[in-house]
């Protein structure tokens, strides 16, 4: 079996509450991590995607899976873990456009994910394998297993795409630097905001000469560039109601690496990945707006537009 996207890190129980969190009250349970919602976006957009990582042999680990399997995505390379439990995180709304996030997912099963696991995984044989900064801050296994990971796919001769993604309350800065430099060092692809790249150099351009291919650089409301080796584009983003702000980096990746899949321009790689981010902040939850191909020209009616 090949498939054209391997992502790979940590997927979660999801609970998301309308107020503060102390106060009680209804919760929507769902599932949530970078990854995860990258292979659901891409899936959703006819893609052969598989995700790879560790749940725990429980009722939230179950969740996981038949929600990715629902989604089209390949779980081959997913291990149950009977020691350690799925890990979790809660999305709190403080204010109607600032959502504050709690994890538990210290010692959780996908801590555990390991360079044994991330070696099985390749056996998908991808063409592309997309990662993020967060699972290599869960532990010191983790760590070695993303790394395990991108060096594979190199030997295998697959592209590699590394969002930068740092999590503060995972790891601190000066901890994370030296760890985020060593798996940008194997990108094909890398993706961040501003401020992500400070922790790796902060320059596009020597990113470039050390071997990316491409760097994109989300600015939010602002756009977005891509800088390649002869020349930079940018892109402004879609205009939209916030809904939710959660999610909408692990869209843009899903929509600029599906037009790479694509063969798709530079600068319509970047209209897609804006797309895709637009859905998502349009609807609540990290994934469940995001578009189907036959839904991206959706993005361009007029507001009141009905499709009949």
């Amino acid at each position: 079996m090949s498939v054209d996207v391997l992502t790979a890190g940590e997927s979660m129980l999801a609970l998301r509450g309308e107020g503060p969190f102390r106060l009680g009250g209804g919760l929507a349970v769902s599932i949530a991590g970078a990854e995860s919602n990258v292979a659901i976006g891409m899936s959703r957009l006819g893609h052969r995607v598989a995700w790879a990582g560790r749940v725990g042999q429980d009722e939230s680990g179950s969740l996981v899976t038949r929600t990715l399997a629902a989604e089209g995505v390949e779980c081959g390379g997913v291990v149950r873990d009977g020691d350690r439990a799925t890990g979790m995180l809660i999305f709190e709304k403080r204010l109607p456009d600032v959502t504050r996030v709690e994890y538990h997912r210290r010692d959780s099963a996908g801590s555990r994910w390991c360079a044994a696991d991330a070696e099985r995984a390749l056996s998908l044989n991808p063409r592309l394998v997309h990662v993020t900064g967060i699972t290599p801050a869960l532990s010191q296994e983790a760590r070695e297993a993303t790394h395990a990971l991108v060096d594979g796919a190199k030997r295998q001769g697959a592209t590699v795409s590394v969002d930068i993604n740092f999590r503060s309350r995972l790891w601190s800065a000066e901890t994370a630097a030296p760890h985020l430099r060593r798996l940008v060092s194997g990108a094909d692809i890398v993706i961040a905001s501003p401020d992500e790249l400070d922790l790796v150099g902060g320059d596009p351009a020597a990113l470039i000469r050390a071997g990316a291919r491409e760097v994109v650089v989300k600015n939010g409301v602002a756009g977005a560039t891509a800088h390649e080796a002869d020349r930079t584009v940018t892109v402004p983003a879609r205009r939209v109601t916030v809904v939710d702000s959660i999610g909408a980096g692990d869209a843009f990746s899903a929509g600029y690496l599906s037009g790479w899949l694509d063969e798709l321009s530079l600068e319509e790689r970047m209209e897609r990945a804006h797309t895709l981010g637009a859905f998502a902040v349009a609807s609540h939850g990290d994934w469940e707006g995001l578009p189907r191909r036959d839904e991206l020209d959706l993005i361009d009616l007029a507001s009141g537009d009905a499709v009949r």
